[in-house]
């Protein structure tokens, strides 16, 4: 412990003596003053020996050994001669400038500043490090117009007093607007001060001044990047550049420059077009890219330069918002009825031609207030007083085209072209059109109906000729029904021919009862074949000839009948005698008609029953035979007709 005291103990006696050396015995006898390498000494000088030297009147630093602040500072080394009783010596760190930094000064002591400037200008004095030499070369007090860069400098800052400030940073797309605060006041007429070449963006003051830099507004700018810009002389507003999208040209309106010679020509009296560089409008206009323009001294004004469309609508407006203060168009037509139109106007603005309708207008706003919509609204609006809504309405086609010849040839006075004029909606009285509507409606119906008519007829015609060609299968069947009863009618009189032929040589013995027979039958037939041949014929044409015809066979059939019977009754008559032929007919009717005219069991009166039961089964059998008799005499009908007839 007392080995660690003592060792600890040894170093620090030594400091002391050291220091107690350096600060008595040195400084007191030697006049030693030793300066660190990261420091400078600021001298101040109690006072003068030999002689009296003051400073002169309103200094505060001495250049010539008086006593006071001395400007000389004392820079990393050693020295003799500072005695400790008659120099104090200050210490102070270097003055270090960061990176992104810039330091101002303002100075203590110099020169009185000449009347109305308010900087200081530059002298040569190593970066203001040579204090001495600052005020012996005519260094002025106040702010001064020089600056120092980013470093480490050894400055007497009993003289100046350093404010540390940010450079001026101007980032991408962006442009520096510089006002400069000293400087030549500008020319009569002039808003900005001109283009002074030299002074490296405003970063050297002194070369600006000294070259008849103007004080104020600058026409030129700073563009993207760092500046050592002391802003107490300049000051910068970051602006974006102007921008031209395509299809679009700037017309560059300038309010700087000198008066230049006009470009329009005499028949233009609107304004001055002037070449580049002159105060006015000129003449060439820039195209899509970006610019680095201050817009305190110029103005662009953006010219679309293809077709543009402007719509005269309600809540319809297009991305480039000239139209956005137009609205739909109100107009009366002659029968008195308003009513409301949309109207869309197409126009186009030649490049060459942009300058002369900025240099008329302004701007294109102006131009569609102050030519378009009165010129639209006024024509539509005279052109519905001259016709109905419902004439205005139908003739809306050759109302177009009317606007837009007359629109074009007013706009060509304009320097704009009128590609097209179009109409939107027209929106008439609801009460007019519902009057329209109800009209409409009934005209539709009407049509309808008519459709349906000539529908109905159509149909009608269809199912005729329907029905014909279906009448016409029933003819073609009849007509083939024909020509096979012919053929079998031709069959049958061949097969008759020889029947015929052998039943009459069979029925010789039957006389001409059978003859007359056979042509009672055969008529008949006849009658039936052609009743059928004219049934069949009938349903061809019409259902009540067809009745007519049934009825003249039947009553002909009857006739025949009749006549064949009556023939054949007389006949039999003759054959037979009358009694018998009577009592024939009695029989056979008896016989049809199953009347009973004996009981089953016949009990005879004369009370002989073998002669009685004899008498009855005799009769039975008489009645069996005459029925026999009347099957059998069925009459065979054979008839000659001639050939092709049924």
């Amino acid at each position: 412990m007392e080995l660690s005291f003592h060792g600890w103990m040894i170093p620090a006696v030594i400091a002391l003596v050291c220091v107690i050396f350096y600060k008595f015995i040195l400084r007191i006898f030697f006049g030693l003053v030793i300066v660190p390498q990261d420091r400078i000494g600021l001298v101040t000088k109690k006072f003068v020996l030999v002689g009296k030297q003051e400073l002169p009147e309103g200094r505060i630093i001495a250049t010539n050994g008086e006593a006071g602040f001395q400007a000389q500072t004392l820079a990393p080394g050693v020295y003799f001669g500072k005695w400790i009783w008659q120099y104090s010596i200050d210490f102070q760190p270097f003055t270090v400038i960061p990176t992104g930094k810039i330091g101002l000064l303002l100075a203590k002591d110099g020169v009185e500043l000449e009347t109305g400037r308010i900087l200081a200008r530059k002298v040569d004095c190593d970066s203001f490090q040579d204090a001495e030499a600052f005020l012996k070369n005519g260094g002025r007090k106040g702010r001064q117009t020089a600056i120092i860069a980013p470093g480490s400098y050894r400055i007497n800052t009993l003289l100046f007093e350093i404010e540390l400030t940010d450079m001026t940073q101007i980032p991408d797309n962006a442009v520096g607007i510089i006002t400069t605060m000293e400087g030549s006041p500008l020319e009569e007429g002039q808003i900005a001060g001109k283009i002074i070449h030299g002074h490296n963006k405003f970063q050297d003051v002194d070369t600006f001044l000294n070259s008849g830099g103007y004080k104020g507004l600058q026409e030129q700018v700073i563009l993207a990047g760092s500046y050592f810009l002391n802003p107490w002389f300049t000051k910068v507003e970051m602006v974006k550049m102007t921008e031209i999208p395509i299809g679009h040209v700037g017309v560059i309106i300038s309010y700087v420059g000198e008066d230049g010679k006009d470009l329009s020509g005499v028949d233009f009296k609107h304004g001055n077009i002037v070449e580049k560089g002159h105060k006015g409008v000129w003449a060439e206009p820039i195209g899509p890219g970006k610019y680095p323009i201050n817009p305190y001294i110029m103005k662009v004004e953006l010219v679309p330069t293809t077709n543009l469309v402007l719509n005269w609508a309600y809540e319809r407006s297009e991305s480039h918002q000239l139209d956005k203060n137009l609205s739909t168009i109100t107009v009366r037509s002659k029968d008195g009825f308003p009513f409301n139109l949309d109207v869309s106007q197409i126009i186009h603005i030649p490049t060459y031609e942009a300058p002369k309708v900025i240099a008329r207008f302004g701007n294109m706003i102006n131009l569609v207030s102050q030519v378009l919509e009165p010129t639209i609204g006024n024509y539509f609006r005279n052109s519905a007083q001259d016709s109905d809504v419902i004439a205005f309405l139908g003739s809306r086609k050759e109302r177009q085209q009317s606007a837009k010849d007359h629109i074009s040839s007013v706009l060509e006075q304009y320097n704009v072209n009128a590609v097209d004029t179009l109409i939107g909606a027209i929106v008439p009285p609801e009460s007019l059109m519902k009057t329209l509507t109800d009209r409409k409606l009934a005209e539709e119906q009407k049509i309808t109906y008519e459709t349906e008519m000539l529908a109905q007829e159509t149909r009608q015609a269809l199912e005729k000729e329907t029905a014909v060609a279906d009448m016409q299968k029933e003819i073609v069947k009849a007509d083939q029904g024909v020509l096979i009863a012919e053929r079998i009618a031709d069959a049958s009189v061949k097969k008759a021919t020889g029947d015929a032929n052998s039943v009459r040589l069979q029925a010789t013995a039957e006389g001409d009862r059978l003859k007359l027979l056979a042509t009672g039958e055969a008529e008949k037939t006849r009658l039936l074949a052609k009743a059928e041949s004219e049934k069949i014929e009938w349903l061809a044409k019409a259902s009540a000839e067809q009745i007519s015809l049934t009825g003249n066979a039947e009553a002909e059939k009857i006739l025949a009948i009749g006549k064949s019977n009556a023939e054949s009754y007389k006949l039999s008559v003759e054959a037979m005698g009358g009694n018998n032929f009577t009592q024939l007919k009695i029989m056979e009717n008896i016989a049809s008609q199953k009347v009973r005219i004996m009981p089953e069991v016949l009990i005879g009166g004369n009370g002989d029953a073998a002669n009685g039961g004899i008498s009855g089964l005799l009769g039975l059998q008489l009645l069996e035979q005459v029925q026999m008799k009347n099957a059998a005499a069925t009459p065979l009908v054979i008839e000659e007709k001639p050939e092709g007839n049924v």
